[in-house]
């Protein structure tokens, strides 16, 4: 099946992840014809919501579609493009990252860039955990199998089955959210720690790392194997060992080789990129626009993030400019409120967020999973935050919300809350 796919072309795969999917993936970026991977458990509208400003030739919702296009795209090679991703849609209609079709020159430095920084080689043996339509746990896959390793997909998360396969498959390295190591650790803890022996790389990213969850990794695994990383959809920011963690509590690293950070005044953060890695939104010029501009070291993008540098040019974050809360005409970072909460021994999980306030103008809420009381929290926050960043009003929640890729969606935390 080639479907009268020409260089350039879009697929977009509706499926669910697999050892074909995978092939179908580098084979059809070998060949120069981009794939958009998509949830499969999205209903009919959301797909023709998406779709619609995508243009795809081909749209494969069923194995044997997916099948047909292995046998055709089965060629190795490097990838031409970058798969075009979709932005979370956390605000507004999804929007395609588009890298455009890349040169020898440009294709080769995209493959070696991520084999530089992680390692990938022909002995690795990947294990995926989130869903591999997923940006982060794609490219992951796709690097140990350029570089000639193997990749382990063993469904949809469960500890155990990952358990099971941590034993069974000695795997290499994972990627994975925080969300996902809180769930093994509490596995762990009932059942024991497998032995972790193998992995020479446990990379996290995707949401805020609890501070005791972080401390938990780098206790389990091998010393030096853990690393976390900030990026988005549209590109990567920095990359940090656990140790530069240690001494900088907080931080998610300096810039990646090859690009250089820069904060505005107002805390938002840009990053110059390499050739390979620049983008576009499709179809829409403005936003495209809005993401990019010049800087001294050469072009630069942003996502919104509001951040800070140090000395050292290690960066912080303090959340995204979409999240900002203003309280009685006062910036509120949730970040900043959230990373307070979380040291409490009585919050498990924490989502910091506004609702529309008559007096306030926005009310700063919280909704914690955990057995502290209100009171115990109205009192914690009382010594640790200035009084406009203090929660007005708690939620206990059995789970938060969130997204497959550990976000929390903040659209979906309780609204209509009584005035305390």
């Amino acid at each position: 099946m080639d479907a009268g796919l020409r260089v350039g072309d879009r697929v977009a795969l509706l499926v669910p992840g697999s050892e074909a999917y995978l092939d179908v993936v580098l084979g059809l970026l070998a060949a120069g014809v981009v794939p958009i991977p998509l949830d499969p458990r999205l209903t009919e509208h959301e797909r023709e919501r998406i779709l619609a400003g995508l243009d795809p030739t081909v749209v494969v919702v069923d194995e044997d579609a997916l099948a047909a296009l292995a046998a055709a795209y089965d060629s190795p090679g490097l990838p031409r493009a970058r798969p075009m991703h979709v932005t979370s849609g956390t605000t507004g209609t999804p929007k395609g990252v588009w890298s455009g079709l890349l040169g020898p020159d440009a294709a080769a430095a995209l493959v070696a860039e991520e084999r530089d920084l992680w390692g990938f080689a022909a002995d690795d043996v990947n294990l995926v955990l989130s869903p591999i339509y997923h940006s982060a746990p794609l490219r992951f896959a796709m690097g140990t199998r350029l570089a000639g390793g193997r990749v382990v997909l063993p469904g949809p998360f469960d500890p155990v089955r990952v358990t099971t396969a941590i034993r069974d498959e000695r795997p290499t390295t994972m990627f994975c959210v925080p969300t996902h190591l809180q769930r093994l650790f509490a596995h762990w803890d009932e059942a024991g720690v497998p032995d972790l022996s193998s992995f020479r790389l446990v990379a996290h990213a995707g949401a805020p790392c609890p501070e005791r969850v972080k401390r938990r990794l780098v206790e389990l695994f091998p010393d030096g194997s853990t690393w976390e990383f900030y990026g988005s959809t549209e590109g990567q920011f920095t990359a940090c060992r656990s140790e530069e963690w240690l001494t900088r509590p907080g931080t998610v690293g300096r810039a990646r080789p090859g690009r250089t950070l820069h904060v505005d005044d107002d805390g938002t953060i840009w990053c110059t990129v390499p050739p390979h890695a620049r983008f576009e939104y499709y179809g829409d010029p403005d936003k495209t626009a809005a993401a990019w501009r010049e800087l001294p070291a050469g072009p630069a993008f942003t996502v919104g993030d509001l951040g800070r540098l140090d000395d050292d040019g290690y960066l912080y974050l303090e959340g995204r400019r979409e999240d900002l809360l203003i309280s009685g005409g006062v910036n509120v970072y949730p970040l900043e409120v959230e990373q307070v909460l979380e040291q409490h021994p009585g919050v498990a999980d924490v989502a910091v967020y506004g609702v529309p306030d008559d007096d306030w103008g926005q009310r700063v809420c919280a909704a914690y999973v955990g057995p502290a009381t209100v009171a115990e929290l109205d009192a914690y926050v009382r010594e640790r935050l200035a009084p406009p960043k203090r929660p007005k009003t708690w939620t206990r929640l059995d789970a938060l919300p969130r997204t497959l890729t550990g976000k929390v969606r903040r659209s979906d935390l309780p609204q209509d809350l009584p005035q305390r």
